[in-house]
């Protein structure tokens, strides 16, 4: 079951966990690449994927991207 049912909540909570773990990141840039990173296994996730293997893929080269919405 979840800490909460407030999506918005839940998908911050991650950073917020590994910044008071760690004492927060060296540099911007650190923190910029950690966040990319958790946003497109969060994602994909979302979509029902693996993200093991969404990882797998994208180092193979094989990027995925979610449906683009329409407006």
């Amino acid at each position: 079951m979840p800490f909460t049912n407030n999506q918005a909540e839940q998908d911050i909570r991650m950073a917020k966990v590994q910044m008071k773990v760690s004492g927060g990141w060296r540099t911007l840039e650190g923190a910029n690449r950690w966040l990319l990173v958790r946003s497109y296994l969060s994602t994909a996730r979302k979509r029902g994927l693996n993200p093991p293997s969404v990882l797998h893929d994208l180092f193979a080269g094989k990027v995925w991207l979610p449906p683009a919405a329409h407006a």
